[in-house]
């Protein structure tokens, strides 16, 4: 489908190139701006007046209608950027039923929860009907949201576009779309689906696309779907935030669970990523037997289950999140100041994702990953392609300088769950029973004891020997 505002957009024509619009000053208070009087009241009612770079600089082009590009990571107030916009462009009109007047396209569920939080205290204020469209919840309760009428739609690919088999939802009343962490769907297998919203959208409409990298699927996006953008860089990428500190931490394999453990009982909040969704709930499990108040999120979880984990982990209750990738975009928690990469990640940007989740709107926070001598050399490429110059320290559990660099100190060893204690370690060199190797495992691990193997190889020496003589 071609749009007769978008010359040389068609599918498969090479677009314009992205030119910067011509430069607009920043504002210094939200009350330089076009905004509504009840928008402004519940920014001041948030104390909030002045707003963030990214605000400030493109907050004038898109109240005025235009297309905007935004690149880098977050955590620097891209949703207020496009959201007050949206909402302020939006007041005054009634959407019909099953027909949205702006979408908000995100990639995944927690993403979605964040935006439509921090977006509905001003909703509200325009008297604006705002619905979630996500995995993981009643399609019939959303599917009834929309037949009610809601004006603004946050929603991720794959649910949306069911919605729209089904009927549920048409989007061609949309006159403004915003695709956030558009490089994650794209990632993630979404663009066909990004590509049919975009499609059925009002072809006049004004579209605004946030990512951290601008290459392949998302190039495409730009070049197929935007007109004329206003470009701007969000925040720099997260190797050249200042107020965040790289660390890589070489450990001993038997040693890992014990210094996790140890970092996971630190005062104050962290976050741990590992790779797959067994492996998180094993660690919860470890981490809570341990006295640690420790909970899992991953994509096997419902989203009562992961809205719940994600409240707790804000509000205090837990002070360890446990989690796989799901959780490496669209989280925000303040004051949190440690991330550690239990499982080294494989690609950069997974890296930077994660990284990103502190260090946010200025503040300070460390980024830890744990990797074996034998990953050493893996996980310096990856820092090196993604423009991080860690610092490289040999840690063993218990030792000052783990603690020095991540606050990690010894667990209660009191388990939240009930069931008996969790042995503790006879030194502080040594990893905890049942997770590595020690002296003597057998009883824990199901392996064999030290005095077990070398009667095992004195059995087979002898064999070997006695065949020996016979031939």
């Amino acid at each position: 489908m071609n749009h007769p505002d978008r010359p040389g957009t068609s599918h498969g024509d090479p677009a314009q190139p992205v030119i910067p619009a011509p430069a607009v000053a920043p504002v210094t208070s939200f009350a330089d701006l076009e905004l509504p009087a009840a928008i402004l009241r519940t920014l001041t009612e948030l104390g909030l007046r002045e707003p963030f770079p990214i605000q400030a600089a493109t907050l004038p082009h898109s109240l005025a209608g235009h297309d905007v590009l935004g690149r880098g990571r977050t955590g620097s107030g891209k949703t207020l950027a496009f959201g007050l916009p949206l909402l302020a462009r939006t007041a005054g009109r009634r959407a019909e039923s099953k027909q949205p007047l702006a979408l908000i396209l995100v990639p995944t569920r927690e993403l979605a929860q964040q935006v439509t939080e921090a977006l509905a205290p001003y909703a509200d204020a325009l008297r604006l009907r705002m619905t979630a469209v996500v995995g993981g919840m009643s399609i019939g309760r959303q599917a009834a949201a929309l037949r009610d009428g809601a004006e603004v739609v946050v929603a991720t690919p794959g649910r949306l576009h069911d919605l729209i088999e089904r009927k549920a939802c048409r989007l061609g009343r949309v006159r403004i779309t915003v695709l956030d962490e558009a490089d994650q769907m794209c990632d993630m297998g979404f663009l066909p689906q990004v590509t049919e919203v975009l499609d059925q959208v009002h072809p006049d409409g004004q579209r605004m696309l946030f990512s951290a990298t601008l290459d392949r699927d998302v190039d495409q996006l730009v070049r197929r779907y935007l007109h004329d953008p206003v470009v701007h860089s969000v925040d720099p990428s997260a190797g050249a935030v200042t107020t965040m500190d790289h660390h890589v931490l070489v450990v001993h394999g038997p040693d890992r669970y014990a210094v996790t453990t140890e970092i996971a009982a630190r005062d104050g909040r962290v976050l741990l990523f590992l790779d797959t969704k067994h492996a998180v709930d094993q660690l919860t499990r470890h981490l809570r037997a341990s006295g640690v108040h420790a909970a899992a999120l991953h994509s096997g979880k419902s989203q009562p289950q992961r809205t719940r984990t994600l409240a707790q982990f804000k509000n205090g209750q837990i002070t360890v999140l446990v989690a796989t990738n799901v959780a490496a975009r669209g989280l925000h928690v303040d004051d949190l100041d440690l991330v550690v990469n239990v499982d080294p990640p494989t690609d950069p940007k997974d890296y930077l994702h994660r990284a990103g989740r502190t260090a946010r709107a200025g503040e300070s926070g460390s980024v830890v990953t744990l990797v074996l001598p034998g990953q050493r050399r893996e996980t310096s490429r990856l820092m090196s392609e993604a423009g991080i110059e860690p610092t490289i320290t040999k840690v063993r559990s218990g030792e000052a300088e783990l603690s020095r660099i991540t606050g990690a100190k010894a667990p209660s060893g009191a388990p939240l769950d009930g069931g008996p204690a969790t042995p503790r370690a006879k030194n502080t060199n040594t990893p905890f029973r049942g997770l590595g190797t020690s002296k003597d495992t057998s009883r824990h691990t199901g392996g064999k004891s030290r005095k077990a193997t070398e009667a095992r190889k004195l059995a087979e020496a002898r064999k070997a020997a006695r065949v020996r003589r016979g031939a």
